[in-house]
């Protein structure tokens, strides 16, 4: 069953690695194939996380002939964008990376996007007016900053597409933030909120207070407790989801 409005706000209470810490635990999905496998850059990381629905789409800023032979193709993609509710959030991939010719994204088409209900963008290009964008609402994580827009035209909208090294096809739910971004996978999605409190807990419980509480002990105590500290961790996962968990 689809998320309701309330889980999927309430998962941008938790942060990338906390959701992947869940993802172990519930899902059969292959985690290498789910997160940014190249480095991102959240250029907003003061507004926290955000979740929505992948909206995909392919640019180039390097060639005016798009815009000149396919002139409608920025009313299109903003139709696109408005075909399904959102949140959602615009996958670009910028053909010209990394060089970056200019940027798509900016005060106008951030405002734009916004109304249509898209919460930020995922783009291995580049991004500017990044005060204006901020203040529209609208969360951008990218490869750089860009002065120009240069020749930066919709070409594909609706795609599949691959930005920092992970492939994203459109309608994926994907959560986002200052560490990079996680693609949550159907099979997951109804227990998500459920294993990321409970493992969230589990290290709170177990395995942190052994380095957090560590005043007045020898080394030797303290490396004692941190192993049984992580078996404790372990067995309690394994007794929740039927997996040994993970605490690193």
């Amino acid at each position: 069953m689809p998320l309701t409005p309330a889980q999927l706000h309430k998962l941008k209470r938790w942060n990338t690695p906390t959701i992947a810490n869940a993802l172990e635990q519930i899902s059969r999905a292959d985690p290498l194939t789910l997160v940014n496998r190249d480095e991102t850059h959240d250029f907003m990381p003061e507004v926290g996380p955000m979740v929505g629905f992948a909206m995909t789409l392919i640019i180039s800023g390097g060639d005016p002939r798009p815009k000149r032979e396919q002139p409608d193709n920025f009313a299109l993609y903003r139709e696109y964008l408005a075909s399904r509710p959102g949140p959602k959030i615009v996958v670009v991939q910028d053909l010209d990376a990394p060089r970056c010719h200019g940027s798509i994204w900016g005060e106008v088409g951030a405002n734009h996007a916004r109304a249509l209900g898209c919460v930020g963008t995922i783009t291995d290009g580049a991004v500017r007016d990044l005060d204006e964008m901020k203040s529209a609402g609208f969360k951008a994580i990218a490869r750089r900053l860009a002065v120009s827009h240069a020749h930066c035209w919709p070409l594909r909208w609706g795609v599949d597409v691959e930005v920092f090294g992970t492939k994203v096809r459109p309608g994926q739910l994907i959560h986002a933030d200052k560490h990079g971004f996680i693609i949550l996978p159907p099979d997951s999605q109804q227990r998500l909120l459920e294993a990321a409190r409970f493992m969230d807990d589990n290290e709170c419980d177990t395995v942190i207070p052994p380095g957090s509480a560590s005043a007045g002990r020898t080394t030797a105590e303290i490396l004692t407790e941190m192993s049984r500290a992580g078996t404790r961790f372990a067995a309690n996962a394994r007794r929740k989801f039927g997996r040994s968990g993970e605490w690193k």
